[in-house]
Formats: structure tokens, C-alpha cells, sequence
């Protein structure tokens, strides 16, 4: 629940469900199958489409040939080499993973959505040499603005989260296909 209003301050405390799912499949075997899932984000392309003046179904009709599984890539964050330096030997990707056009849906409702959209999400292994997969679970996120619309899509996030952890042979955590969850 939001606290009041105070100085133009809103606090608004919320739980997350961070989500850390064992893949059964080694770093870079599971990686490489991820990036082709959820392939990049076509900068360019999108970028001569807007200034070719086009409109927004044409944007819609071009995310989804670029987001095969419901999902893009917006930026990668692959710091191993970086951390070999002081020593780590254990690896960890982050990725910044969503849909532009999913998250226009909540955007005009709030446009602090953008808070969580798109999502973060990291592919690590353990001491153990266990790959996971870890993404915060997107009801969790979007619920904190107490808006049902918002929380509508954030359920379809849910399910398409689930639908591409199924795609990958990866276990799907209950919680994000539970009804109403």
C-alpha cells in the first residue's frame, strides 16, 4: 500500500518474487539457446522505421518477427572478464529483456513502469557448477502501482516467462502460471 503523499514523496513498499530457476544445461550451452530465443534488439532497423514515419502497427508487426518468443534483448552485461580480475572464476550474464510493445500497454497507465520494463534477468552458474537462470517475477513488480491494468498484462508477462522457460527446457516455477498469479 502507498504512503501518503508527503513533499511530493510517495513511498510505496512492495515484496518481489526473484525467481532462480536450475536450467540442468552447462553456462554456455544454456546461454547461446537463450540469445537465440530472445534475440537482440534491432536498433537500427527500428530506428530507419521511425524516421521512415511509419505508425504503430507497423511497429507491432515488427517486433514480433524480431521477438520470435515474446521477448528482445535491449542490452547485455557479460562483466566476467572484468571480475576474473579479482579473482572470480564463477560466470553470470545479465540482460535486459522485454517488449516495447508489451510495455506501452502498462506505460500509458504509469509511465514509471519503465522502472521494471524491461525486465533483468541473469544467466549464472554456482560453486556447484549448476547453471541457473534468475528473473524477478513480473507480478511481483508491476503490482507495487496498484493498478488492475497494469497487473493484467504483468500476468500475460507471467505466462509468456513461462511459455519461453518451456521453450528452453527449463523447469517453470508454479508461481507463474498459478491462476490469477
Amino acid at each position: 500500500m502507498a504512503q501518503p503523499v508527503r513533499n511530493g514523496i510517495e513511498t510505496v513498499p512492495h515484496q518481489v518474487n526473484r525467481l532462480s530457476v536450475p536450467v540442468g544445461a552447462p553456462f554456455d550451452d544454456f546461454r547461446a539457446r537463450y540469445e537465440r530465443a530472445v534475440p537482440r534488439f534491432e536498433a537500427e532497423r527500428f530506428e530507419r522505421l521511425i524516421k521512415g514515419g511509419v505508425d504503430w502497427d507497423t511497429i507491432l508487426r515488427a517486433t514480433a518477427e524480431n521477438a520470435p518468443h515474446g521477448f528482445i534483448i535491449y542490452w547485455t552485461g557479460d562483466f566476467n572478464a572484468l571480475l576474473r580480475l579479482a579473482g572470480e572464476r564463477l560466470r553470470s550474464v545479465e540482460y535486459l529483456m522485454g517488449n516495447h510493445t508489451i510495455a506501452q500497454r502498462m506505460y500509458h497507465h504509469n509511465p514509471a513502469v519503465l522502472l521494471y520494463a524491461p525486465l533483468r534477468t541473469a544467466i549464472y552458474e554456482d560453486a556447484g557448477g549448476e547453471t541457473w537462470f534468475t528473473v524477478e517475477q513480473p507480478t511481483t513488480q508491476f503490482s507495487s502501482f496498484g493498478d488492475p491494468e497494469i497487473t493484467d498484462v504483468s500476468r500475460e508477462l507471467d505466462r509468456q516467462l513461462a511459455a519461453l522457460l518451456a521453450y528452453l527446457d527449463a523447469p517453470v516455477p508454479d508461481v507463474l502460471t498459478a491462476a490469477g498469479g
